[in-house]
């Protein structure tokens, strides 16, 4: 199968949504998705760029894969690339898409000079788990997400 991978641009914001809503339905939380493709847009495309994004598409043009990362910093290590999401079509899964594209955001980091690159795993997603640690990933079980909601 051939795709490319390539920078997310505006017109890519519906297709990624129904991704991040794929994501979340099997992360068994679709309920708590509130963004919409255009407030994607004013997030990613407006006066701030709060997140980057690669799409993954196929020769008909179709989205099959995303990855959505932003630029923060660390007190200990300077600037790092947080990848938020990293999602896959379930059809076009294991066939090396997920992994191209994390590739291709470990060059980004080379490029741009960060020092590291974080995301979070559910510890119950034992084919991602196993996946990150394909790709040399150190899976931190000492550490938790806090989170606050507003």
């Amino acid at each position: 199968m051939n795709y490319t991978i390539r920078e997310g641009k505006d017109t890519d914001l519906v297709a990624v949504h129904s991704l991040v809503m794929e994501l979340a339905l099997f992360e068994k939380a679709p309920e708590e998705v509130i963004t919409t493709p255009e407030v994607l847009k004013q997030d990613a495309f407006g006066a701030r760029d709060n997140f980057k994004l690669l799409v993954a598409e196929n020769d008909e043009k179709e989205i099959i894969g995303i990855c959505l990362y932003y630029i923060a910093y660390s007190s200990w290590k300077g600037r790092i690339l947080f990848l938020d999401d990293i999602v896959i079509r379930e059809a076009y899964r294991s066939q090396g898409i997920g992994r191209k594209m994390m590739q291709e955001l470990f060059e980004i980091c080379k490029k741009i000079g960060v020092k590291q690159m974080r995301w979070q795993v559910l510890d119950w997603n034992e084919n991602a788990i196993t996946f990150y640690e394909s790709l040399g990933a150190h899976i931190d079980k000492e550490w938790y997400t806090c989170k606050m909601n507003f």
